[in-house]
């Protein structure tokens, strides 16, 4: 795993985070299609959970999937994500969570571009941008 599990009540979590975090990281919502703050960015850096502050996705790894989410190739490494079956729309899909605090993310599916095949469908809701900073010359 990627650290410390955390486990906060619900009212510490509702404390923290907006209504809109909360309900979509907490009570596995999802937001609107091209409605969240990151759907369309180009900004270079890393994607932390909105939760935990733990690293998730780089944007070198971000890419157009015309879903209007965001969506990435892979994770800046494994183990800082899990993924469960979620079968709450009456199929069978793949949920994404922070593997440090439980935070819902969004959705895996295999129709994501090489190497991997893999498109990380996530909420901006569930995430933080935190630009780059450039190494010294």
């Amino acid at each position: 795993m990627g650290g410390a599990k955390i486990v906060k009540t619900e009212a510490e979590w509702r404390a923290q985070l907006t209504p809109e975090q909360y309900r979509v990281t907490r009570e596995h919502g999802t937001e609107r299609s091209c409605s969240g703050a990151f759907w369309n960015t180009k900004d270079d850096g890393v994607y932390l959970c909105v939760c935990c502050d733990q690293p998730l996705f780089d944007s070198l790894t971000k890419f157009d999937s015309g879903t209007g989410w965001p969506s990435f190739k892979e994770p800046v490494t494994e183990d800082h994500v899990s993924t469960k079956t979620d079968r709450s729309l009456g199929m069978a899909r793949t949920e994404v969570l922070c593997s440090r605090c439980d935070a819902h993310l969004g959705h895996v599916f295999p129709d994501g571009p090489p190497p991997h095949g893999l498109r990380f469908c996530l909420n901006s809701a569930a995430l933080k941008h935190i630009p780059r900073v450039a190494e010294p010359k």
